[in-house]
């Protein structure tokens, strides 16, 4: 049931990304942006809400293989793959640095937040984490990221 929910959210995420996130990041931030002239599909350099929904529209038949106005777990999930070989190639493309078709350790991008988030769930400054602030830093997760995953939830994950 997890991955069913995993699936949906990630659908969601592009539907959501596909709307007015589109405006000012295109595909997601890691990827592919699209230009202000391909979201303005009449190119009278205006975006309306139609178009931003007509690409909506868009990226759901894409997803819906079969057409039948729904999503099942497997168009999910093959949508889900596109999106991760688009992005693994889009990675390799851009973090290569010595083109051999490889990505080292010292090519993959660092996170902006590392150091900050382990400081910030370090929260007596001892230089580790104890159980507690690691407990406190998964019930409050949710808050901190705005995802909702964990918000309030005390139980074990698998």
């Amino acid at each position: 049931m997890k991955h069913v929910t995993f699936i949906a959210a990630i659908v969601a995420a592009a539907a959501a990304t596909a709307s007015g996130a589109a405006l000012a990041q295109g595909f997601g931030h890691h990827g592919p942006r699209m230009s202000f002239e391909e979201i303005d599909a009449d190119g009278n350099g205006e975006v309306t809400r139609a178009e931003i929904e007509a690409m909506k529209d868009a990226h759901f038949a894409e997803a819906d293989a079969d057409g039948d106005g729904k999503l099942t777990l497997e168009e999910m999930q093959a949508r889900a793959r596109e999106h991760a070989n688009e992005r693994a190639a889009w990675m390799l493309e851009r973090f290569d640095t010595d083109k051999d078709g490889a990505l080292t350790k010292e090519e993959l991008p660092q996170p902006r937040r590392a150091g900050k988030m382990f400081d910030r769930i370090d929260a007596d400054g001892s230089g580790g984490i104890s159980k507690a602030e690691f407990e406190n830093a998964r019930m409050h997760r949710g808050g901190m990221h705005g995802h909702g995953y964990g918000q309030g939830n005390n139980t074990e994950q698998n």
